[in-house]
């Protein structure tokens, strides 16, 4: 029989870490610590099966689920001496979600459950505390009803707000419990107003609702929106843990708090985090109220005046540095923990691996391999090639200008620039209608906002600490974030901010540099990134494991010496038809468009011979002896041609021919589907003089270089668009003919290859009979994806969407490689051409060069090298190195 339910607490546990699959990673940690002697509240988790089970049988439970929560919660009152229901000894219990990929904040909560009219006062009794007995049961009520019953919890805070207007006071630890004993029966008579009955006053009715809010909220928006961004899939379902509640709010012995084991920003080895007295969890992340420091170095670290746990908890602060330790050497990673200490008592509410930025993930994967906890393979597997990203763009300038705004928390690093919006709803309009980039600015965000913050190029919040929602999410996309800026005010209905007598509305622009707090007026200029220290340590490691060669698209000087800078083994794809469009030679492109000759098209050509021989030159000189792929004229001439009257006048006016010429010429061009036209290989045979032009610019520019310079140059000539071994034969044979022209001429020869692109379905299937003549295949998997699937990548984005939400495509195929489809048919390309050429040399340029997935497909294939980006080539090196290890965990990165 299938069992539903796992116990955990007491120094023991029917669960452990490597279940998480089953409990969630809360859950399977839960069970770990207990299972290591830590103290933890004891509970039990409900597996994620059966929210498989729920979401499958129309919202139902297990039949015998029942009974095995009845026993798992009978248990929970034999260890901890208290009962579920009792009005004498009220047991407590917090219901919380579990999935095993974790989702902060974007599931729902319920503390305090097992409070009602009368187990309040028995808890008033027990603790000899009537105000934190009724403070606990309006935070109960307020919540259970916000989540479950779906009363809004503003009606609340209008409640609370009004009793302390009354009293004159500011804050909540200031009403007495009398005072409270009002917010909660006006809190009963709005939830009856709302609803229409009363607040429920049965414990069991409470657990099951609860319960059913957790799984429900699997599939609220920001749920599916969050599963949607970070590639969660669906089927695996959220667990539920319920678990004894322990008090942080009893007074000033008591407290709540999360902590990180090394810093999560930075990456430095110094514990982290931090806590509030007499507070409950919810206080800390909420950012209502200001939290103070652990450690005497966090507080000097932020000038703050408030106490850091070290000092006014020494003996608690020194039981939960053990742990610390404990637990990070136990998981071998940085962990991220929530503590409550009840009465100078430390209980863990949880642990697990901890969500960092980048540089920190660098230097805490190095930092743990130099310390011998972790291997240098299992560093390599720790760092998300994805996140990466973050390190290989630019960052404020030290010696720019700036006008200072305000300052806030440092709470996710970087830098950014964006016009001001005021709500999530806003900045995803403004991004997507407007094509702007925006900085979301918030009092506090909330898991509602996860849609804005993705899309924003910054985050600005005037309340919460470097553990509140907004500096968690913000770390975990790699966004800049500027966390409890205090001063600044901001005010929705004007939507403006104010600070220190500056205003700034919605639409102007402001910089935020996450790395330090500062809030800029205006745009402030960056500098690239130095890329040395423990990233250059990591590459250098990763380098020695990959055995995929990576190379870079690049065309011009500035993309090829970011590549090398990058550590790019060679350019895969030099799009030659990029150089044409600069406005020295576009005219003379034009011109050769518009002759009616072959003659007239030579005479233009020859006005381009001197530009494109400079290109590969200085290609060549950057790649110094690498190999350098370039890709023949690829698109459809029409594109090179005017559309504006002006302009079409003018090149008229160069061309010496009427604009009704142009204009002609222009119609005639004129494709209904150019993407399917006219273009690649099928220009260069209905106009051979164009790649006879290219061909000689390269082997011109080779022995150039080989002579100054004595190194081998090594060009990589790639016709596009080949469907046919006759096209590649005709085409080669051209090349070879001017080859041996140029290397008469200059009595120097090079060595070079000529190849194709696979970027057509008969050109991976007919790859046996391509390889006769081709000497290398680079798999062209934009078009190759677009001519697979008929679908324009241009256009598809509409119903992409649409697509994935509905399940028939699990990614975006032109972001993520299609293996069933497109990848299949690159393995039959690579299969039929290397049993023609055993030597082939296989690689792919396609923008999946570049995507981690599809890199990992590329090994197993056996292609030679992938083509990206510049900016993704260090990407690319560690996907490669993580594919050679057969695979990656990610753990922990940003």
């Amino acid at each position: 029989m299938t069992k539903w339910v796992y116990s955990f607490g007491g120094g023991k546990a029917e669960g452990r870490a490597d279940m998480k699959n089953l409990l969630g990673g809360k859950g399977a940690n839960l069970a770990e610590m207990s299972n290591l002697g830590i103290p933890v509240p004891p509970g039990f988790t409900i597996s994620t099966e059966v929210c498989t089970y729920y979401y499958g049988n129309g919202e139902t439970y297990p039949p015998s689920l029942k009974d095995e929560v009845m026993a798992a919660l009978a248990q929970v009152e034999g260890d901890i001496g208290l009962k579920f229901g009792s009005t004498a000894d009220p047991l407590l219990v917090s219901v919380r979600s579990g999935a095993r990929a974790s989702m902060p904040g974007m599931m729902d909560t319920i503390l305090n459950l097992g409070l009602n009219d009368k187990s309040v006062e028995g808890l008033a009794k027990r603790s000899n505390d009537a105000r934190f007995a009724y403070d606990s049961y309006r935070r109960f009520i307020q919540m259970y009803s916000n989540v479950v019953l779906g009363v809004d919890h503003h009606n609340f805070e209008e409640i609370l707000d009004e009793v302390k207007e009354d009293k004159g006071v500011s804050l909540d630890t200031e009403l007495d419990a009398d005072d409270l004993k009002k917010v909660v029966a006006k809190y009963k008579d709005k939830v009856a107003e709302q609803l229409g009955k009363p607040f429920p006053q049965d414990v069991h009715e409470q657990l099951w609702g609860a319960v059913g809010a957790v799984f429900g909220s699997w599939m609220n928006q920001r749920a599916i929106t969050y599963r949607r961004l970070h590639d969660i899939p669906a089927e695996w379902g959220t667990a539920v843990n319920v678990q004894s509640m322990v008090f942080g709010n009893m007074g000033s012995d008591c407290s709540t708090g999360v902590c990180f084991t090394r810093n999560p920003s930075t990456g430095e080895n110094a514990f982290y985090g931090e806590f509030l007295v007499n507070a409950q969890g919810e206080d800390v992340v909420a950012g209502i109220r200001t939290p103070q420091q652990l450690t005497i170095a966090g507080k000097n670290a932020q000038s703050s005046d408030l106490p850091a746990m070290e000092e006014c908890m020494p003996e608690v602060f020194k039981e939960l540095n053990a742990i610390r330790h404990k637990l990070e050497a136990h998981y071998k990673d940085m962990q991220d923990m929530e503590f409550t200490v009840q009465q100078n008592r430390l209980w863990m509410l949880q642990t697990r691996t901890g969500k960092r930025t980048t540089n920190a993930a660098l230097k805490i994967a190095v930092d743990m391999a130099r310390e011998g906890l972790i291997s240098r393979k299992d560093a390599i597997k720790r760092i998300d090639p994805a996140s990466l990203d973050q390190l290989l763009h630019p960052t404020l300038d030290p010696k720019a200008p700036r006008k200072i705004l305000g300052r806030g928390l440092p709470a996710s690093p970087g830098a950014a620039s964006g016009k001001v919006v005021f709500s999530a709803d806003e900045a995803e309009d403004w991004v997507k209608n407007r094509k702007e980039r925006v900085i979301l600015v918030r009092i506090e965000t909330s898991p509602e906002d996860i849609g804005g913050m993705h899309v924003s190029e910054g985050i600005l919040t005037t309340r919460g600490g470097m553990t509140s929602h907004a500096a968690v999410v913000a770390r975990g996309m790699g966004t800049p974030c500027v966390a409890g800026a205090g001063e600044i005010r901001v005010d929705y209905a004007a939507k403006t901010l104010k600070v220190a007598g500056q205003v700034v509305k919605e639409g102007e622009t402001i910089t935020l540099d996450g790395s330090t707090g500062e809030v800029f007026i205006g745009a402030v200029a960056t500098i690239q990134p130095e890329l040395t220290g423990d990233f250059g340590t990591l590459m250098e490691w990763v380098d020695t494991i990959r055995t995929l060669k990576v190379r870079a698209n690049a065309e011009t000087p500035l993309d090829a010496a970011t590549a090398r800078k990058f550590g790019a083994e060679g350019i895969g794809l030099c799009r030659t038809e990029h150089m044409f469009f600069d406005p020295k030679r576009i005219i003379a492109m034009r011109e050769m468009i518009l002759a009616e000759t072959e003659k007239g098209r030579r005479a233009a050509l020859a006005k381009l011979l001197p530009y494109q021989r400079q290109d590969f030159i200085e290609l060549f000189e950057i790649m110094q002896g690498l190999p350098v792929t370039i890709r023949l004229l690829d698109p459809p001439l029409h594109e090179f041609l005017p559309n504006s009257e002006a302009e079409i006048a003018e090149v008229a006016k160069e061309a010496g021919v009427e604009p009704s010429v142009v204009k002609a010429r222009n119609a005639a061009l004129h494709e209904n589907n150019p993407m399917l036209g006219h273009r690649g290989c099928r220009l260069g045979i209905t106009y051979p003089e164009i790649y006879e032009m290219q061909a000689r610019a390269i082997f011109e520019a080779a022995v150039h270089v080989s002579r100054d310079t004595g190194r081998t140059v090594v060009p990589e000539i790639m016709i596009p668009l080949v469907g046919a071994k006759r096209e590649l034969d005709l085409m080669k044979a051209s090349i070879d003919k001017e080859a041996e022209a140029v290397f008469a001429e200059q009595k120097y020869s090079v060595h070079y290859m000529v190849g194709t692109m696979i970027e057509l379905p008969r050109a991976a299937l007919l790859a046996g009979d391509i390889a006769q003549t081709g000497e290398f295949f680079s798999f062209g998997t934009n078009d190759l994806t677009q001519t697979t699937f008929g679908m324009s990548r241009d256009d598809s984005g509409p119903f992409l969407e649409v697509y994935r939400a509905k399940g028939i495509y699990e990614h975006d195929p032109f972001a993520s490689l299609d293996q069933a489809g497109v990848g299949e048919l690159i393995k039959i390309a690579a299969e039929r051409g290397r049993a023609t050429r055993p030597g082939l040399k296989l690689g792919i340029c396609g923008e999946h060069g570049g995507d981690p997935a599809s890199i990992h497909f590329c090994q197993g294939a056996g292609l030679d090298y992938v083509s990206c980006s510049p900016y993704r080539v260090p990407i690319a090196r560690l996907a490669a190195a993580q594919a050679a290890l057969g695979g990656s965990s990610s753990s922990g990165t940003a």
